[in-house]
């Protein structure tokens, strides 16, 4: 697999808390300039960006990032917000606490009633798997397999670890063949990339690839 092909697979990522105009800018050019899938970044650059990008590359923004425990009607305001100001994608967290609680059928409901508001417009479901045991990630396989979303993903990177090739196995085994596979945080290297697409991730999320390709 060619460079070129990963980066297809790519969702350019800043989601810094002190992440400036001028820094979203430079995603949004690199973006561009190397065909990646998306821009991932913060809610508040979502109109600029848009507006900025023109429909060249898609916008992706986060919901109830990074901790999950929002109520689910104010991810829902943020994610009718986002879309108004042109976000194509939508990566959502989960509520760990209801995992915790084994109360599944609320985060069930939380993913359909966001789902329903994305329509056609993609639905990434973040499950912070560093956080879970195998038998809770195998359990929201399950869940995000049921609930109408496009895609499962490992992690927000703002948590302990990110992505690992067992969790991208343990996804690949267990959710449906409908639902595609997001791994982000950590992926720090084409090979790592490659590996990663191998085991069945159909997005990566990151921003260090496109570090390596600038600098040669």
């Amino acid at each position: 697999m060619d460079r070129n092909q990963i980066m297809e697979k790519v969702d350019h990522t800043l989601l810094a808390q002190t992440a400036t105009w001028e820094e979203i800018e430079q995603i949004c050019s690199q973006a561009i300039k190397y065909n990646t899938a998306s821009v991932c970044i913060p809610p508040s650059y979502v109109k600029r960006a848009a507006d900025y990008l023109n429909g060249k590359i898609k916008v992706c923004t986060v919901i109830g990032f990074p901790n999950g425990y929002n109520t689910t009607k104010v991810k829902i305001a943020e994610t009718e917000d986002a879309l108004q100001n042109g976000a194509d994608e939508i990566d959502m967290v989960i509520n760990l606490g209801d995992v915790k609680n084994s109360q599944f059928h609320k985060v069930k409901d939380e993913i359909k009633a966001l789902k329903q508001i994305c329509g056609d417009h993609v639905l990434k479901v973040i499950i912070e798997t560093c956080l879970l045991t195998r038998k809770e990630k195998i359990k929201m396989c399950q869940v995000v397999s049921e609930s109408g979303a496009d895609f499962i993903k490992t992690s927000t990177g703002f948590s302990t670890a990110g992505a690992t090739f067992e969790d991208i196995r343990l996804f690949k085994e267990n959710v449906a063949p409908h639902v595609k596979i997001k791994a982000a945080g950590g992926i720090s290297s084409f090979d790592d990339a490659e590996k990663f697409v191998e085991l069945g991730a159909d997005r990566l999320g990151t921003s260090r690839l496109v570090k390596i390709l600038e600098q040669g």
